[in-house]
């Protein structure tokens, strides 16, 4: 186990992961993104390219460091390139068996010492460590969108996950100015725990017309001081991830307040999956 890490790999270079990677090289750790092709890899180019910009317009770094910051991600479509990586977090579309997969090429190819990380924001830790080699080297490492932005990561421990490891990513998540909050491994973990309930309930009293969109994110906006209203952050999230959070909280514990409405997976299944196409409970064109 690496006492610092020094060196980082990304597996899956979409919104998250790109984020991820821009957080981790602007603290000045060389990281290398990993993606299935070049288009995939020239987005995420542009989402860090875009992001290293706006930082720079708002005076939060010069453009040397914008550029220096560049410089320390490198972009590859073969996962082999992750091999000698100090730690390795995975942050593909959330679908078990792809990072079941994705756990079991990692543990071929990673040093005996790397950490693996799942940046998973629902499914199990110990359904992907049991695919690895030296199961107490991983854990969770669920970060929120936007990455840059957000300071909040939680720290998942799976049952085999040792207190070595566990340091070491508290280390890590607080050098890339993050603030590392610790959870078992449950579905949902602690934030999503929360969250899920309120955004249902939301999804619910609109579903049945009890209130308009716009009144009901009025309401907990004007009313507890909310930066978003429920059903403008359910389309922040992506209906998509928050259908799939939904159902692994209620194949977990079976609770009526984590199943989604009948609504939810109407608008999953008519691509009406939030602002990132540009419509869900809003239009955003």
């Amino acid at each position: 186990m690496p006492d610092t890490i020094e060196s980082v790999g990304v597996v899956g270079g979409g919104f998250m992961g790109s984020g991820i990677a821009e957080s981790v090289a602007v603290a000045g750790i060389p990281v290398v993104v990993r993606d299935i092709d070049e288009a995939a890899l020239e987005a995420a180019r542009g989402r860090i390219e875009t992001s290293m910009a706006r930082a720079v317009k708002r005076g939060k770094m010069t453009a040397e460091a914008a550029r220096e910051t560049v410089e320390l991600i490198a972009l590859t479509t073969d996962l082999a390139d992750v091999g000698d990586r100090d730690l390795v977090v995975e942050a593909v579309p959330e679908d078990e068996r792809l990072k079941v997969e994705i756990f079991k090429d990692l543990s071929k190819i990673v040093g005996d010492d790397a950490i693996l990380a799942s940046n998973t924001s629902s499914i199990p830790i110990a359904q992907l460590a049991k695919e690895v080699e030296r199961p107490q080297r991983v854990l969770g490492l669920h970060f929120f969108s936007p990455v840059p932005v957000m300071s909040l990561v939680e720290i998942v421990k799976s049952l085999d996950t040792n207190d070595e490891t566990l340091t070491a990513a508290r280390t890590f998540a607080e050098r890339i100015g993050k603030r590392p909050i610790v959870t078992k491994d449950r579905s949902g973990f602690i934030v999503n725990m929360l969250l899920v309930p309120y955004l249902m309930a939301a999804v619910r009293m609109y579903e049945d017309g009890f209130a308009t969109r716009e009144d009901i994110d009025a309401g907990m906006k004007l009313g507890c001081g909310h930066p978003m209203g429920p059903l403008e952050l359910s389309d922040f999230i992506g209906l998509d991830v928050l259908y799939s959070v939904c159902d692994s909280l209620y194949e977990e514990f079976k609770r009526d307040e984590y199943a989604p409405p009948p609504l939810m997976k109407r608008m999953v299944a008519s691509g009406r999956l939030g602002r990132k196409v540009g419509r869900g409970f809003y239009d955003y064109g």
